[in-house]
């Protein structure tokens, strides 16, 4: 994805100027990444459409290893190695 796209699809996935697979993609990050991650019946229709099975599976497992993964980092508080002391952990406000 372009910058440009990333822009546009960031808190309005219906306007933005993505292929449906990618949008349906995109929604499943979005409610796997929240706190208590349910998926809904319309997004899961959507993903039935356009991706198979072998496919769901494959991006379900990768987004929930990847998402797991920074749970651990946040909850253990490990840094990236060149970061400092004095400075925010990445998922703290003014990090970015």
């Amino acid at each position: 994805m372009s910058e440009a796209q990333v822009e546009a699809a960031l808190g309005n996935l219906d306007r933005a100027d993505l292929p449906a697979t990618t949008i349906a993609a995109l929604r499943l990050v979005d409610l796997l990444s929240a706190p208590h991650p349910v998926i809904d019946t319309a997004t899961y229709q959507q993903l039935r459409e356009r991706l198979d099975d072998r496919a769901r599976l494959e991006l379900g497992a990768a987004l929930s290893v990847a998402s797991g993964w920074q749970r651990f980092i946040a909850a253990c508080g490990i840094r990236p190695d060149s970061w400092t002391e004095a400075m925010p952990l990445p998922w703290e406000e003014g990090a970015l």
